[in-house]
């Protein structure tokens, strides 16, 4: 397959010392409990979707992943102090949210069309609490064009107090859980609704396939939805 998007081997080895990092510390200050992993696809491009709650999902996951992970992230992360240094020590593809960003939507799929996987949150930014917002219905659309397969993730653990907790000694429980890949579903009398209310239903989906690997206190808008109901 031809490659579309390229890192530099100075980058990959910036992100391979930084996972080291992370990981050392995640296990210093926590529990670490991941289950799921021979879900994980040996091949082709796909997207790794997860619950953002806080700044720390995104270091949690990346570090723990068998691979490194390109990631779709809110632009303004780039500019904030401290999260702005680990946002271009990892690189990543920085999109402006809430309006049709070109070319971070190009960038993603040349990611995807280069067999690379992706971390995206179609919740489109933190929650600051453990539960699920309503999905934005970009992830469709990236779907659709790439054809990747999706991999939903659930992450407990990283609440806004988690670094507080650590450095009381208390020792939080992290729990990344790997889902099953999938792929969008056909929608039950799809040529009868209109476009948005279509991108909208398998959206919900893609976040319903999250919420299945939540307890029920994280699930929030999708507590009581159900994959056969679409």
């Amino acid at each position: 397959m031809a490659k579309y998007y390229q890192l530099s081997t100075q980058m990959r080895v910036r992100r391979e010392i930084t996972r080291t990092i992370f990981r050392g510390v995640f296990r210093i200050f926590s529990k670490i409990k991941i289950t799921g992993e021979g879900n994980i696809p040996s091949q082709g491009p796909y997207m790794v979707v997860f619950n953002h709650v806080s700044i720390f999902d995104p270091p949690f996951v990346l570090s723990f992943w068998p691979q490194q992970l390109e990631i779709l992230g809110a632009a303004e992360v780039w500019n904030r102090k401290g999260q702005g240094i680990l946002a271009r020590i990892w690189g990543g593809i920085p999109i402006i949210r809430n309006e049709i960003h070109r070319r971070a939507i190009d960038q993603t799929l040349n990611v995807l069309r280069s067999n690379l996987p992706l971390l995206i949150s179609p919740e489109g930014g933190r929650s600051h609490f453990p539960g699920l917002r309503k999905a934005k219905t970009g992830i469709v659309y990236l779907a659709e064009v790439s054809q990747a397969s999706i991999l939903p993730v659930g992450v407990t653990g990283t609440t806004d107090d988690f670094f507080q907790q650590a450095l009381q000694g208390k020792h939080p429980g992290l729990e990344m859980k790997i889902g099953k890949p999938f792929s969008l579903p056909v929608i039950v009398k799809e040529e009868s609704l209109p476009p948005r209310e279509i991108r909208q239903r398998k959206a919900d989906y893609i976040m319903t396939r999250i919420a299945e690997l939540l307890p029920a206190t994280y699930r929030g808008y999708y507590q009581n939805y159900s994959l056969s109901g679409l």
